[in-house]
């Protein structure tokens, strides 16, 4: 097999393979073989026919079709291998020149045209020392976390006054566009100031209260009229307002296992304290993956970067197409991050030579199945049959490399204090590493697609 690469661009490549007949015969013996245990030939059993015989009956040119449809993907798989490029996306394969005959001596040609992940040579670990920030739990981080355990114990309590920010609304809705209603809802309970309804109802709802309504204009969050301009009229039921408990020592009594409220906020400090412990730890590791990439040029496949835009676009705007540029410029900074980060980590488990296992690999998904409700083994199957079970060996792979990295180099904090990491550089961590935008979108993909084949089955 004759191989040759044309570098396009610094992370996109065309490769032109050229087969020699030796190598491609197996596979036209192969397709002769699969035919034959698909087509009854008179004095021939299924699968005995010889191979001459196929070619009369079917005709060389569809068993070539066959061989060649076998063939191309494992040879460009060898052609990646031995010219180690390492491919970034699908590749756009045309198969150029094909044997017209048996005894045509025409070798096989075939162009491969795809997206490299681009050289990059990381630094030495060796000696390297990372520098990670020094957190520390002030009053305030205390104050903060005691509010919210007080939320929690607040109810409720109905008042005569007009409706102000905090306060909870339990109000009627009419959604109308051209004066016709199109959406309503009764009943439902507001918080003001949330701002998980519509646009606009926060100002409209403060001030009034109950038996009072108003009308303002928004646009439309769901249903067939989403992103349609509307009238809605909104009325007040009821005004209700939080109260909250008094901080005392009842309070701690009543909230925790403790007798007195002191008690109780040296509990939270302490909370807040193994908090920011793993916040450090994912910090570390932030810090490490910015440190390889210190002085760096990576460019970035631009047809992935594009693709992955949109995906992150998705997740964002309910029309991607109607985008901000605010929205495009953070989705492009977040995908530019994550690329370079993918292409630094899948280096470094290189050069940690990094082995993934199938069992990590099935764990690996199974904590995704668990993250979307599905059945692990479903999940699994569906991923195997898309054809993405690659992507999540990658996935663990950059895990296991980057945890491997970190255990090879030395952290401190700014005050010079070497850190010690080690229970959060163990499996747990490997296993509670965040998923890419990649793995994540690729997960919710799969998911949707089993979501929706089951919904088509339970309509029919």
């Amino acid at each position: 097999m004759k191989i040759s690469v044309r570098n396009l661009e610094p992370t996109k490549v065309k490769l032109t393979v050229t087969v020699d007949p030796e190598e491609f015969n197996p596979y036209l013996d192969a397709a002769r073989k699969e035919i034959g245990k698909q087509v009854n030939v008179p004095g021939f059993r299924k699968g005995h026919v010889p191979g001459k015989i196929i070619d009369q009956r079917i005709g060389f040119g569809a068993v070539a079709g066959e061989a060649v449809n076998a063939a191309v993907p494992e040879l460009y798989s060898k052609a990646l291998e031995e010219k180690k490029i390492h491919p970034m996306a699908q590749p756009e394969l045309d198969v150029q020149e094909v044997p017209a005959s048996a005894s045509d001596d025409t070798k096989v040609k075939f162009t491969a045209t795809v997206e490299r992940r681009p050289d990059v040579e990381l630094p030495s670990l060796e000696g390297m020392v990372v520098e990670v920030a020094k957190p520390s739990v002030s009053d305030e981080d205390v104050d903060k976390r005691l509010e919210n355990l007080r939320q929690r114990f607040g109810t409720l309590v109905g008042v005569d006054r007009p409706a102000a920010k905090g306060d909870f609304a339990n109000i009627d809705l009419d959604a109308q566009i051209d004066g016709e209603s199109v959406d309503s809802q009764e009943g439902v309970s507001y918080e003001l100031g949330s701002g998980t309804m519509l646009d606009g109802i926060d100002e409209a709802l403060e001030g009034l209260s109950a038996g009072e309504e108003t009308t303002f204009e928004s646009t439309l969050q769901g249903g067939e009229h989403e992103g349609e301009k509307a009238t809605v009229k909104v009325k007040v039921n009821s005004v209700k307002a939080e109260e909250l408990p008094e901080l005392n020592d009842d309070f701690a009594q009543e909230a925790s296992e403790f007798d007195t409220l002191d008690e109780l906020k040296a509990d939270i400090r302490k909370q807040c304290e193994a908090d920011l412990e793993a916040r450090q730890a994912t910090d570390a590791r932030d810090a490490f993956i910015a440190k390889l990439q210190e002085g760096l040029e990576i460019p970035l496949p631009k047809g992935v970067k594009k693709d992955m835009v949109e995906q992150q676009l998705k997740g964002m705007t309910p029309d991607p197409e109607k985008a901000t540029k605010e929205q495009k410029d953070e989705a492009e900074a977040t995908v530019e991050k994550e690329l370079r980060d993918q292409i630094v980590l899948d280096v470094l488990s290189e050069q940690m030579d990094v082995k993934v296992s199938q069992n990590e690999v099935f764990q690996f998904l199974a904590s995704i199945a668990q993250q979307y409700g599905m059945d692990p083994n479903r999940f699994i199957q569906a991923i195997i049959q898309n054809g993405q079970i690659g992507s999540a060996v990658q996935e663990v792979g950059r895990s296991k490399g980057m945890v491997a990295g970190m255990k090879a180099v030395t952290f401190k904090d700014t005050e010079g204090n070497v850190l010690d990491l080690s229970k959060y550089l163990g499996e747990a961590a490997e296993e509670e590493e965040e998923q890419s935008v990649e793995a994540a979108s690729a997960a919710a993909a799969v998911a949707d697609e089993i979501a929706n084949k089951d919904e088509e089955n339970t309509a029919e």
